[in-house]
């Protein structure tokens, strides 16, 4: 299993040039010369409202468009991170499938937009947008828009679909702008820099450091079921998924917690029995397959989740997982 992790690994984009090491000032002339404000240490909203509607706009007409052709260099600039890598590896999959495009494409409407702004000093900053989607359902869509320096376009990172009214309030300003929560910030029941390691342990061993619902316990009990099937055994193998495009981005709650976006790894191996076979997998699966399947199928997935973070100090606290969305990048036949 080791081998097929380090033989199926995702190539990650590196952009920590344009990270940390991003400075960018802002020239105000007055009356007397000018004056430089610094990026990277004044505290400055991440977006005006015009500015995320348009970021927004631009992203939904992306998307439709690499959906509807099926083809990930259309939306490649609009999106980064996990979800950069769920969407190409969907696209993929549709593109080998379906050559000449998307034949049950409809377009996706983003309606009744709100948005969220950061207010913080350095790179990157980031809003977030909670839209109304004409697919889900009523769910609302929350998007994590991001960005490196100011020239630089924005980027959705983050992309959960979360029933209306589990949309939390959060704390704002005089002017309307949340904080963003460190990610080593230590007022929360768990850093945000910890959670992907945090979920990955409790996928493993259990505990109650979540609270119940689909995506946890849930979760848990669909794998131990699956492990027990006869003829076929099913390994799982989590991995934290956090550092650079992956790193976990929080908001500042009302209640004083927050609402933190991260993203996680994921391996499913499926090996048949002496004399059995694996499950023929669907179309989608084996576009994306490489090796031939005789006795094993190793999958990998990528995942990002929304979840309450609730301060510390707060009785009994646990993390409640709002939403989580899941693609297979990449598979191996064995």
């Amino acid at each position: 299993m080791t081998r097929d992790r380090s033989r199926l690994r995702l190539r990650r984009r590196d952009r920590n040039g344009l990270t940390a090491a991003a400075v960018v000032a802002v020239l105000s002339f007055t009356a007397n010369g000018c004056v430089v404000v610094h990026g990277e240490r004044e505290v400055l909203p991440a977006a005006t409202a015009s500015e995320a509607a348009e970021a927004l706009r631009e992203f939904t007409t992306a998307y439709n468009a690499a959906d509807k052709a099926y083809d990930s260099s259309l939306d490649a600039g609009h999106v980064t991170g996990a979800l950069a890598d769920i969407d190409a590896a969907r696209l993929k999959a549709g593109r080998v499938n379906h050559p000449d495009g998307n034949p049950a494409h409809t377009p996706l409407e983003l309606t009744d937009a709100k948005f969220t702004v950061v207010e913080k000093p350095g790179w990157p900053r980031w809003f977030l947008a909670d839209a109304r989607g004409n697919k889900g359902g009523d769910a609302r869509w929350l998007l994590v828009f991001t960005r490196d320096r100011q020239e630089a376009p924005w980027e959705v990172a983050y992309l959960t679909l979360v029933a209306p009214g589990d949309v939390p309030e959060f704390k704002k300003d005089k002017d309307g702008h949340v904080e963003a929560v460190p990610a080593d910030s230590p007022e929360l029941a768990v850093a945000p820099e910890d959670l992907s390691q945090g979920y990955v342990t409790y996928l493993k061993e259990g505990g109650n450091a979540f609270a119940d619902g689909t995506h946890t316990s849930a979760w848990r009990d669909l794998r131990e079921q699956n492990a027990k099937r006869p003829g076929l055994v099913r390994q799982y193998i989590d991995e934290p998924l956090s550092r650079g495009d992956y790193a976990p981005l929080a908001l500042r709650t009302a209640d004083g917690g927050a609402l933190v976006f991260f993203g996680t790894h994921h391996y499913e191996k499926q090996t048949a029995a002496a004399g059995a076979t694996v499950p023929a997998p669907n179309d989608d699966v084996l576009a994306l397959t490489t090796g031939e399947i005789k006795q094993s199928l190793t999958m990998e997935f990528v995942s990002n989740q929304a979840v309450l973070n609730p301060r510390q100090g707060t009785a009994a606290p646990q993390l409640r997982m709002l939403g989580r969305i899941q693609g297979l990048t990449a598979a191996k036949g064995d």
